[in-house]
C-alpha cells in the first residue's frame, strides 16, 4: 500500500491552517460574540443589529459548507469514503445553519423597514 504524501504547512489535527480558515474562524467567533452582546446589552434597535450579526454568521456557515463540498469531492476522488461521509454531514449541517441565519437576517431587514 502506498504511503500518503507528507503534510505541508501547519495543521491542527486533520485541519490545515490557511488564511481562509483563520478568517472564517475569526468572523464566526466575532459574530457569535456580537450576537451575545446585542442580546445581553442593547435595548433599542435590537432586531436590525441581530440581523447584521446573523448575516455574518450565515455567510461563515455558507463558506464552511462550500469548503466541505470541495473536501467531499477530493475525498471521493481519492476513494476515502468515511472522510467524504463525515464532510457531507458537516457540510449539510453548516448549510442548514447558513439558511437559518440568512433567513433571520432577511426577516430582520423586513421588520426594520416597517
Amino acid at each position: 500500500m502506498p504511503q500518503p504524501p507528507a503534510r505541508r504547512g501547519p495543521h491542527i489535527g486533520p485541519l490545515r491552517i490557511t488564511p481562509a480558515t483563520v478568517l472564517v474562524t475569526i468572523a464566526l467567533i466575532g459574530s457569535a460574540a456580537y450576537i451575545l452582546y446585542v442580546v445581553t446589552q442593547v435595548q433599542d434597535e435590537q432586531i436590525p443589529l441581530l440581523g447584521a450579526g446573523f448575516g455574518v454568521m450565515g455567510a461563515c456557515f455558507a463558506v464552511i459548507a462550500l469548503g466541505a463540498l470541495i473536501g467531499i469531492w477530493r475525498a471521493a476522488t481519492r476513494a476515502r469514503g468515511r472522510r467524504a461521509f463525515g464532510l457531507a454531514i458537516v457540510g449539510g449541517i453548516s448549510g442548514l445553519l447558513a439558511i437559518g441565519c440568512l433567513t433571520f437576517t432577511a426577516i430582520a431587514l423586513l421588520l426594520d423597514r416597517s
